[in-house]
């Protein structure tokens, strides 16, 4: 699934780190959603959106989900 999550954490200097820090997983799994090789369950999906104050929409592009 897509996401600009990385667009949004470069536009706010952010690492993968003090992302994942930021809403309680690990930079392992950021960087596996950031490149589409893990596709973020509902509630992390919404930590990361509402960390960014951004509706999950915004983030996640939902159109390739079936």
């Amino acid at each position: 699934m897509k996401t600009r999550i990385k667009e949004l954490r470069k536009e706010r200097k952010l690492s993968q780190e003090e992302l994942a820090l930021a809403v309680g997983t690990t930079r392992q799994t950021i960087t596996s959603i950031e490149v589409e090789k893990y596709v973020a369950s509902l509630q992390l999906a919404y930590k990361i959106a509402r960390y960014f104050g951004c509706t999950i929409e915004e983030v996640f592009d939902l159109t390739e989900v079936e």
